[in-house]
């Protein structure tokens, strides 16, 4: 399965954000903790060189805590700095200004010793689609400004919200990049929401999900569908999966299809507990050696 999705309003976002970003003092650039690397936008770095930046690791909740501290961490030792937050349930708010207060600190000294009266921050949030970018404005405005949705694409023009009388914020449409050089960042992009289903197979992305399973969380996934071991074949596992769930067409044959999309919905409901699908070391360490 390839997986690729970059519609037209995704090239005139990279076009706005660019012609904007010299209106704004810092980047909030949002990814999603269960996947830090693989959903960071490298035309991001491309697009905002060398501008401030404060990495927000949001649906934490969602996240393995201790994959998050190595993420931290790991964008710590870049000069980066990351926190971790909770939109959906306001998890992490106060730190986000207060972060962002502490990366412009000597720039607005600058402007003090300059004369520039004091203003409010100006800040860009950029991001992949349905990384939470709508919900976490309406939590930082505390009202309902941004339009949310549970799928892809759902803000599709740029906007200013003011957020106290500290920050401003210019949110932005969410951003895939035009090629995925590595398929498995398109697989756990898709895992996790990132790309719409109806552009997916779902019985790989399903095989996919469980390896990887098997692999990071095994004592999760044999609790979850009753297994002493994990089957190697993929067709008897998919088989036991469904006579145990009931996914069944008729004659008692297994609906694989219905499968699949338990599994997925399963993965993305946290059934399997908090799931992060990439650690630094783990990924740095398959890189260096391909």
């Amino acid at each position: 399965m390839t997986i690729q999705w970059f519609p037209g309003h995704m090239a005139k976002a990279r076009r706005e954000v660019t012609e904007k970003l010299k209106l704004v003092d810092i980047i909030f650039e949002l990814v999603d903790a269960r996947i830090p690397y693989s959903s960071r936008n490298p035309m991001i770095d491309e697009i905002i060189q060398h501008k401030p930046r404060l990495v927000l690791l949001n649906k934490a909740d969602m996240a393995d805590k201790e994959a998050t501290k190595e993420w931290i961490a790991f964008f710590a030792e870049k000069g980066i700095r990351a926190i971790a937050i909770n939109s959906q349930a306001g998890v992490g708010m106060r730190e986000i200004a207060q972060a962002a207060q502490e990366i412009l600190k000597e720039k607005f000294a600058r402007l003090k010793a300059k004369g520039v009266k004091p203003r409010a921050i100006r800040a860009m949030i950029v991001g992949i689609p349905n990384a939470g970018k709508s919900t976490l404005i309406n939590r930082l405005a505390k009202k309902n400004i941004a339009k949310t949705g549970n799928t892809p694409g759902v803000t599709k023009s740029q906007q200013w919200i003011k957020v106290g009388k500290e920050m401003e914020l210019l949110d932005t449409p969410g951003i895939l990049w035009p090629k995925f050089e590595d398929q498995e960042v398109g697989m756990k992009l898709a895992i996790t929401g990132a790309i719409k289903d109806t552009l997916l197979n779902l019985q790989e992305l399903t095989i996919y999900s469980i390896r990887f399973l098997e692999k990071a969380y095994p004592d999760r996934l044999k609790e979850r569908y009753q297994l002493d071991e994990v089957p190697a074949d993929v067709v008897e596992l998919f088989d036991h999966i469904g006579k145990l769930r009931g996914c069944l067409m008729g004659g008692g044959l297994v609906d694989y299809d219905k499968v699949a999309e338990l599994v997925i919905r399963e993965i993305r409901s946290e059934k399997f507990g908090p799931l992060t699908f990439e650690r630094p070391k783990d990924f740095f360490v398959e890189k260096e050696s391909n």
